[in-house]
């Protein structure tokens, strides 16, 4: 039986989700069509700009993404005490960068006050919007909408462009945040559509990988990052108490997932190097069951991800009866 979506993100429970949508029928709309002839590219293009709209307005930070011919992943952050922080001044000015807006909204931003018989009304509006601007659903409604129509409009048609609602994965531990992060930036590996991490266009991985050669290079940032937005940073395990971020060194998630990479790639014969990366290390995660899940992230897991004690919990508390796992995964989630 389907979960309701409400039941599915529980942000008290977890703050981290990974999300996917994918186009109708699965076709080519957002890449080179080989059956038509007509390239889409641009779209994925609209995709990210869309996304970084409203990674600024939402209190929703992203971690990871992933643009792809036909479908799309995005490994996302609930930021609940920003949310919590917003003024009423705040959160009408970020809901007026999507929306039109209620006259009553639109009058208090820009004048400061409001007559006492409608403060009732605008505490209502302010709420509610607040309550928006921390929801993944509302992100992702805005992010496929916006798209859909440009689509429609540039093939003249009209129609679904998506495949029904999106699906979502409740990431319950560090472990599976970072499983999920690196299965969605290895996806263009996978598909076989990049040689390289560098070179996987639509990606947080060849962005985080370019900003980081900027930041080594020289302390002023290009004009080529103008088009980039700011993705949920790695701070390491020694901040993870002063400044939200993920709780591990960048250049540790790159050797790893630059050694996953490699052993995955379909045209290199693959190999376990002797030495394992030091989040592995850390974690105490074997080579080969990291391999395994890197692969087959989406087969172990459903709506959700994490150490099976914790995915046990998390189905019982939603009101499902069972898990979708794997016994590999225990290997990798160890009770």
């Amino acid at each position: 039986m389907t979960i309701s979506r409400r039941k599915l993100i529980e942000p008290q429970i977890t703050p981290f989700y990974h999300v996917i949508n994918r186009c109708v029928r699965r076709a080519y709309l957002c890449g080179d069509d080989p059956h038509n002839g007509k390239n889409y590219q641009h779209r994925r293009g609209w995709i990210v700009n869309k996304i970084k709209q409203l990674a600024a307005v939402f209190c929703i930070d992203v971690c990871a993404y992933a643009v792809m011919s036909n479908h799309y992943h995005l490994v996302l952050k609930i930021d609940i005490e920003q949310q919590k922080k917003l003024t009423p001044e705040a959160v009408i000015s970020r809901w007026l960068q999507l929306f039109s807006g209620h006259p009553i909204a639109v009058y208090f931003l820009k004048e400061g006050q409001i007559a006492a018989d409608k403060q009732q009304a605008l505490s209502t509006l302010v709420a509610e919007w607040q309550q928006r601007l921390g929801s993944i659903s509302w992100f992702m409604r805005c992010l496929n909408e916006e798209i859909a129509r440009k689509s429609n409009k540039e093939d003249q048609c009209k129609g679904a462009f998506w495949e029904g609602r999106f699906k979502s994965q409740a990431l319950l531990d560090e472990q599976a945040l970072l499983s999920c992060m690196m299965y969605v930036d290895l996806n263009p590996i996978r598909a076989g559509v990049t040689p390289s991490l560098e070179q996987s266009d639509f990606t947080s991985i060849q962005q985080r990988i370019r900003e980081y050669q900027q930041v080594k290079t020289s302390s002023k940032q290009s004009s080529s990052s103008n088009s980039y937005f700011q993705l949920l940073p790695f701070v390491g395990a020694e901040h993870q108490a002063k400044k939200a971020g993920i709780n591990f060194a960048f250049a540790d998630y790159l050797e790893l997932i630059d050694w996953t990479g490699r052993c995955i790639r379909n045209d290199k014969k693959g190999f376990i190097a002797p030495n394992q990366p030091k989040i592995l290390q850390k974690m105490g995660i074997t080579p080969d069951a990291w391999l395994e899940h890197s692969e087959q992230f989406m087969e172990h897991y459903a709506n959700v991800s994490g150490r099976w004690s914790r995915m046990c919990a998390f189905k019982q508390h939603i009101g499902g009866h069972w898990c979708k796992g794997k016994s590999a995964s225990h290997q990798l989630h160890p009770n």
